[in-house]
């Protein structure tokens, strides 16, 4: 098994993308339900107030690290964190082996809409890929019994749900008995991405751990939730002295 770093108070696995597939793989065929977490700088900040999310991602099965703030987090405090593992090329390696391997998937959330047009591009990029269910993320507290019944109808080997942090980590872990999925995982705004709603960076601006800037290029609105990224560094550096 690989090891846990421990950034801001959470545990973070150490993992390359094809340890992560292969990890999610054995729980699939264990047929038991598992929460797949993707942290970022973000979401460990957001989870510094908010305890309830803390402790879901400290008991999640796996919680890879999305994003190079996580990646510098662990680098700088001198663990071997070997890549970042960004949820939306997760996501896309568990579509193209659920294709491969004949596994169903169910996509839940996003905008009306979002999720079907995610659909039609994972089947056209993805040949063979069975989607057994799509539903928007848009649902008041009396739908609930109706959306997890539906999901549990599909037998869906993976979830994928685009509610957004830390709505999508509480809504699965708190229903993750009743939906009885293998693999639960919170993708945030993986079906914008692959619908066309919203553009990617540039690999080489991924690789030069620019997303964010090209992110904040392109939706100047994200201002006010970037400066999550400067307090996160502030704070890691700062903890490091105790």
């Amino acid at each position: 098994m690989h090891m846990k770093i421990s950034v801001l108070d959470i545990m973070i696995d150490c993992v390359t993308m094809q340890e992560a597939v292969d990890t999610i793989q054995r729980f699939i065929d264990s047929g038991k339900p598992h929460l797949i977490a993707t942290a970022n700088a973000e979401m460990v900040m957001f989870s510094q107030q908010d305890r309830e999310l803390a402790d879901i991602l400290n008991h999640a099965d796996l919680v890879v690290p999305d994003g190079a703030g996580v990646v510098w987090a662990a680098r700088y405090q001198g663990a071997p964190m070997p890549e970042r593992v960004a949820g939306y090329d997760l996501a896309q390696r568990l579509l193209a082996l659920s294709a491969q391997r004949g596994y169903r998937v169910f996509m839940f959330g996003g905008a009306p809409g979002v999720a079907e047009e995610a659909k039609s591009a994972a089947e056209r990029n993805y040949p063979g890929l069975q989607i057994a269910g799509t539903r928007s993320g848009f649902f008041s507290s009396e739908d609930e019994a109706a959306i997890i019944n539906e999901i549990r109808g599909a037998e869906p080997a993976i979830l994928l749900a685009a509610l957004g942090v830390p709505k999508q980590e509480k809504w699965l872990q708190a229903n993750l008995t009743a939906l009885n999925v293998p693999i639960c995982m919170g993708v945030g705004g993986t079906f914008d991405v692959m619908a066309g709603n919203v553009r990617r960076a540039p690999v080489w601006m991924q690789r030069a751990n620019l997303e964010w800037l090209f992110r904040l290029l392109n939706q100047p609105s994200r201002a006010i939730r970037m400066l999550a990224l400067p307090r996160f560094v502030l704070k890691v550096m700062g903890h490091k002295k105790h």
